[in-house]
């Protein structure tokens, strides 16, 4: 992997400049996740579309800094990030799992305290906001938390079977569960921009009928799109996404 051009702030990183591009999408992880996730996506989506990966604060390159357990807060901090480039050029956002909680948030901020919606949002991986369950993975054993991260499929087995590797790691996926699991949506002022759901049929964490109803959560229109496969089904489908993207992205952008 190339390292990633920096972008002037510590929250995105930018691997595939595209200067060009006519939208820019922001791209946040998944609980546990880091913008390195994003990779694979920013290659397929340049030079047509250039893509900022958000790095959480307490992990890779902040790991020296705090890190948040409160989607609130994560989400303050990533609108303040972005604030700096709404005179750019349109700004989409694109969240997975816990990211897509924040892309949402943050949506919201954007348009209703910020005054610049995004053009855009993208989430895939995640029940609405609307749609509560009681979970508490957070509270597990550092065992079990390692076996619901296997389950899911998202971590590499030479990471989960490293031992002194996992005792760096399950801190900050322990706060990110806690952040996520704690999250109760706030009844307010919903995003005007068009929703795209993406999210797999066999997901053990999202129905289809619980990510149908994302479009309880915006004024404006909202699809949905099944893709075979369970949480990470990202990774299986990198060609096929970044089409859609960019079938949905570059209309808003002229």
């Amino acid at each position: 992997m190339t390292a990633a051009v920096a972008t002037g702030s510590r929250w995105t990183k930018r691997f595939h400049p595209a200067e060009d591009a006519p939208v820019r999408l922001v791209c946040l992880p998944h609980a546990g996740g880091a913008a390195g996730f994003w990779f694979p996506l920013s290659e397929a989506l340049a030079p047509a579309v250039e893509t900022l990966a958000v790095q959480y604060p307490g992990r890779q390159d902040r790991r020296a800094e705090p890190g948040l357990d409160d989607i609130e807060d994560l989400a303050d901090g990533i609108v303040r990030a972005l604030v700096p480039l709404l005179d750019e050029r349109p700004l989409a956002l694109f969240g997975h799992s816990m990211g897509a909680v924040l892309a949402y948030e943050a949506a919201r901020r954007l348009e209703h305290e910020v005054g610049a919606p995004p053009v855009a949002l993208i989430v895939s991986g995640r029940r609405a906001p609307c749609r509560i369950r009681e979970e508490a993975v957070h509270l597990k054993s550092d065992q079990d938390l390692v076996a619901e991260l296997r389950e899911l499929g998202g971590t590499g087995p030479e990471l989960l079977d490293d031992p002194d590797v996992m005792r760096l790691l399950l801190p900050g996926i322990r706060r990110d569960y806690r952040a996520i699991e704690t999250y109760r949506h706030r009844p307010g002022r919903e995003p005007s921009c068009p929703i795209t759901v993406l999210t797999g049929a066999d997901d053990p964490r999202t129905t289809v009928a619980e990510a149908g109803d994302w479009k309880r959560h915006t004024t404006g229109r909202c699809t949905l799109e099944v893709f075979p496969g369970g949480h990470f089904f990202l990774g299986e489908h990198t060609a096929g996404i970044a089409r859609l993207v960019t079938a949905r992205l570059l209309p808003s952008a002229r």
